[in-house]
């Protein structure tokens, strides 16, 4: 299970809006082997694309950089989906790196967006749940 705070869930919700018509992505840290989102980092993607994304080196060393010097680690990368379901696509599941990672994707294809978390490991996708801390 993935819980992020209201915080960090509303702020990677709102980077993926503002990256609109582009993919967005970023990366979410919290204690260090936690499941607990305490920090969204938005970051840019390189790719340029509305259809995948790479996140932008300098904005993932400055992302550890600030977790670590909090006390905290990165515990997984988000990124949108603009037109189709929240589901990793061989693309993010060839591109996930860490098997600890939560994969998180907010999808625009229905009105409202959908959030779904994943890990990947070895190529196996298995989607976990999302709590979201209610303050």
């Amino acid at each position: 299970m993935l819980r992020l705070t209201a915080a960090a869930y509303a702020d990677m919700v709102a980077h993926c809006y503002d990256a609109l018509p582009l993919e967005a992505c970023g990366l979410l840290a919290g204690p260090a082997g936690s499941s607990h989102a305490l920090a969204c980092y938005r970051c840019g993607n390189v790719a340029a694309s509305s259809r995948v994304y790479t996140v932008d080196p300098l904005h993932h060393l400055r992302a550890d950089r600030d977790a670590e010097a909090h006390g905290h680690e990165v515990i997984g990368v988000f990124h949108s989906h603009t037109h189709t379901e929240p589901y990793p696509s061989p693309t993010d599941v060839a591109q996930a790196p860490d098997p600890d990672w939560h994969y998180v994707i907010v999808s625009f294809r229905d009105e409202v967006p959908m959030t779904r978390s994943y890990r990947i490991v070895e190529g196996q996708i298995t989607e976990e749940p999302v709590v979201v801390d209610a303050r």
